[in-house]
Formats: structure tokens, C-alpha cells, sequence
């Protein structure tokens, strides 16, 4: 075969989700929408292969006898990363946090979802992805995949504020021959200049850990959903469970001024009683709305406290949300 000649830029590949009907079947071309993410840096998926390379019995070299191959039992990983913006956003936490309205949020009580192959899921629980090649019938699909991890950050000082975010996203699903090489799936939904701006949150609703009006410099929200994958059958792993512990944490970088020289004392002596030290609220005002990005933790701790020596001195701060009666552990509105 002679040298094709063809090259690609990878500006020119596209990151596509979709949310399924049904687990096990892929969103087709005209169902539910396809929408591009604005991406900055796509990993290269980790299909999971098992091989085993190991020379036998009877001979000193690897022979073809001895190679073996599965692609069953198989976890796929892909990361992504990218700007955060209205259409992505809302169905990467829909698909997170398993909740369909704004905010969207993990109730303390949560309970244990599972879904088993070919089986009805309800909207935006389990998704479709697919990596777009310039090349025609030559994307990447994976079906049945989850978002395990989401993280949102900003800095004032990069891109005016803009949020930014990066997910990891797993599926234990077998990929069938021909879905890596798949039919040119369009995009539905284009990537928008709907962005989100850490400079739309208002002082008195800047509050880490009860103490408010911070003067943030920098954030980052981290959600993370576990999810596990039991059983198999000839398409993959029969059944994905979210039986992991959810969680939410965030970091801060404010300046170190009056309304925060006790966050060393208010980490080292209230919480020694057990005592919760107040909301997390970033967020233009006291409740968060739809089509605005906020997030809240009802009540949260603070896990870490260290100075950040700059031109002025700064305080790097991170919390965790905890659990409360039915209240939400964390909510997030975008």
C-alpha cells in the first residue's frame, strides 16, 4: 500500500455527547441530540484490552498459540477537558449527579441506581460519546458511558474568569466491530459562546466554610459519582451500578484580609468539637437559578488551610460538603 498523502489537524476533531433511551443501544443519528463540547485536550481513549503475552511451555519465544486477546471484560476511560458552556454542561451534571432539573444536586440520602443491559433509563443517565474524525466513517463510538469525575475551575487571572472543566468518563461495555470506525455522525447542537464567568458571583454570596464576602482569586469544584460494573455477557459487563460514595470538594485561593484571619483558628480548634464551620456558596445571590453559574454546600468542612505568598498575601482553602438530614450534599446551577 503506497503512502495515502493525507494528513489531519487535530483542531479538526470533535468531542460529541448524546444522552440514550436505553442502555446497551447507541443514540442513532437523528434521536436525541449530539452536542459538541468545546474541548481544549481529549485523551486518547484507554479501551481496556486484556492481552496476555506469555511464552509456554515448549518453546523460548512468543508463539501466536500463546497470545491472547479480550475485549469483553473491559473498562473504557476516556478524559476530556474544555470550556465549559450552556448545553454541554447541563448534560454532564444531569449525567453526574443522576438529577434532571436545575440545580442539580446528590440528595444526602441518595440511594443505589443500577442498569442492566437493553434496559429503559430514564433522561440523561447514561450517555453516548463519540470522538469525530475529519475523516468520513471514521468516529469513535462508545455507548453506556458514565461520567465518574467532574471538575469545574476558573482563575481571574486566565481567560477573564471563564470556566473552565474536565471530565473523566468510563463504560463497560464491549466495542463492537465497526464501532471504531464508525458511520460520520453529525452534530446536532455547536459549540456556543454561552460561557459562565466566576465574575458574575456577587461578594455577599462569595461564603467558604461561613465566612462570606471572599475575595476569590481562583476555584475548583471537583464532583466525583463512582460507578462499578458486575457480571458479563457477550456484549460486556451486564450491569453498571452507581454504588460508590459520591462526593463534592473545592479549593479556594482568596486574598488574606480581615474577613479570613481566623480560618486558621476556625480549622484548628471548632472543628476539633465535630462542629460543621457553614455553607459554601459561590453565586450572584442567595438561591441558584437556572441559565446562571453558582454552586452551594449546605454545610461543608474545611480540609486544608495554607498561605500563598504573592505581591499580596493570599490563603488557599479547601472544603468539603457533608451530609445533612434530606438536604442536598452540594447543588450546582449553570
Amino acid at each position: 500500500m503506497a503512502i495515502s498523502g493525507t494528513a489531519y489537524d487535530s483542531k479538526l476533531f470533535q468531542f460529541l455527547i448524546s444522552e440514550q433511551d436505553a442502555y446497551g443501544t447507541v443514540t442513532p443519528a437523528g434521536g436525541n441530540a449530539y452536542i459538541a463540547l468545546d474541548v481544549d485536550s481529549v485523551g486518547s481513549p484507554n479501551l481496556g484490552i486484556t492481552q496476555t503475552l506469555d511464552v509456554r511451555s515448549g518453546g523460548r519465544v512468543l508463539l501466536e498459540e500463546n497470545f491472547f486477546q479480550d475485549n469483553t471484560a473491559s473498562i473504557k476511560e476516556i478524559s476530556v477537558s474544555g470550556t465549559a458552556s450552556t448545553a454541554a454542561l447541563d448534560l454532564m451534571l444531569s449525567n453526574i449527579t443522576l438529577d434532571t432539573s436545575v440545580p442539580y444536586g446528590i440528595a444526602t440520602n441518595v440511594a443505589t441506581t443500577s442498569y442492566v443491559a437493553t434496559t429503559t433509563t430514564t433522561d440523561n443517565q447514561v450517555l453516548s460519546i463519540v470522538m469525530k474524525s475529519p475523516a468520513t466513517d471514521t468516529d469513535l463510538v462508545f455507548k453506556d458511558c458514565f461520567i465518574t469525575n467532574l471538575t469545574l475551575n476558573g482563575d481571574a487571572g486566565t481567560e477573564g474568569g471563564r470556566v473552565k472543566f474536565s471530565a473523566t468518563i468510563q463504560s463497560g461495555t464491549k466495542v463492537a466491530s465497526g464501532e471504531l470506525t464508525a458511520t460520520s455522525i453529525a452534530v446536532d447542537t455547536a459549540i456556543t459562546s454561552n460561557n459562565y464567568f466566576m465574575s458574575g458571583w456577587v461578594a455577599a454570596y462569595r461564603q467558604i466554610a461561613g465566612l462570606a464576602n471572599g475575595v476569590v482569586s481562583s476555584f475548583s469544584l471537583t464532583i466525583d459519582n463512582p460507578i462499578s460494573f458486575a457480571g458479563l455477557i457477550s456484549t460486556g459487563y451486564e450491569q453498571a451500578i452507581r454504588d460508590g460514595n459520591p462526593s463534592a470538594t473545592a479549593s479556594f485561593s482568596v486574598v488574606y484580609d480581615n474577613n479570613f484571619l481566623d480560618i486558621f483558628e476556625r480549622f484548628n480548634t471548632t472543628q476539633a468539637t465535630g462542629a460543621t464551620t457553614g455553607a459554601t456558596l459561590m453565586n450572584h445571590q442567595a438561591a441558584l437559578a437556572n441559565e446562571s453559574f453558582g454552586f452551594k454546600f449546605a454545610k461543608s468542612i474545611i480540609t486544608d488551610v495554607s498561605f500563598n505568598e504573592g505581591t499580596s498575601m493570599m490563603a488557599d482553602i479547601s472544603v468539603q460538603a457533608i451530609g445533612s438530614g434530606s438536604a442536598a450534599l452540594f447543588e450546582v446551577a449553570c
